[in-house]
């Protein structure tokens, strides 16, 4: 892993040249920020009953729709279609430290998206000058969640962008798979046919693959270990199918 940070400067860079990532960028700040401004409105109008960071994170998943597809969906697709992976892999490096640094690019520029949302609040404690609006539980555990969830929604663009030389089938995976995630898998825990006493086991595995059921632990300040060792095992187990993946594709070439 000796030229890992290496490949991390060099993929960094490439996201900071790249269209589409500020694209991404203006549309998830304006997102939020639309969010927050409505938040705002509520809370002037009647007190409200949850607080203003438990509702900030509740549509999450609306920007990590597009986001994460939009700052994935070139790390490999565009490496193979202008066939630069080959020549990148004669190189004294490994398929895997290729995959970990532009995945790691891609979740460090994730996180800073997010973590300048925190600006937000701090304007708000500013000019609020109440520290009720800033309950420190919902508020750092909304964020870990952020971060922890990321972890497996990154890997997951990655694994998308190995399957295909195109760029724009590459983010229609990953946001079918982050759709199928977030909202399959809930359909299916909630469905009658899981209800036999045979397909317990199956209805207790997806229940515990509840996206918005961590989310909304989180804000309330638990962590369960059992949700960590769930994004923790999905990101790995997408590395690695990504790894795989690019090296069959080579394979085949």
């Amino acid at each position: 892993m000796k030229h890992f940070f290496t490949l991390l400067s060099h993929e960094i860079r490439m996201l900071l040249v790249s269209a589409s990532t500020y694209i991404a960028a203006m549309l998830f700040l304006a997102f939020m920020g639309f969010i927050f401004t409505s938040i705002l409105e509520s809370y002037s109008k009647a007190p409200q009953e949850m607080s203003p960071a438990q509702v900030f994170f509740q549509l999450f998943w609306f920007p990590v729709l597009f986001m994460v597809p939009m700052l994935t969906m070139k790390c490999l697709a565009e490496e193979r279609r202008l066939g630069t992976i080959e020549t990148l892999l004669t190189t004294p490096v490994t398929t895997t430290e290729v995959v970990l640094g532009k995945y790691t690019a891609a979740y460090l520029l994730y996180l800073t998206l997010w973590g300048s949302t925190t600006g937000f609040f701090y304007i708000l404690r500013k000019f609020s000058g109440d520290a009720r609006f800033l309950d420190p539980g919902p508020l750092t555990g909304g964020y870990l969640f952020i971060a922890v969830s990321g972890l497996f929604f990154i890997a997951i663009g990655v694994f998308a962008s190995s399957l295909s030389r195109n760029q724009a089938v590459a983010a229609i995976f990953c946001a079918t798979m982050l759709f199928g995630l977030m909202f399959g898998l809930s359909w299916l825990a909630g469905s009658t046919a899981l209800n036999r006493e045979a397909l317990q086991p199956a209805r207790v595995a997806l229940e515990y693959a509840q996206v918005f059921t961590h989310r909304d632990d989180f804000t309330r300040g638990i962590v369960d270990t059992r949700q960590l060792l769930f994004y923790l095992s999905g990101t790995v187990l997408a590395l690695i199918f990504s790894i795989l993946g690019v090296e069959a594709k080579l394979l085949h070439a």
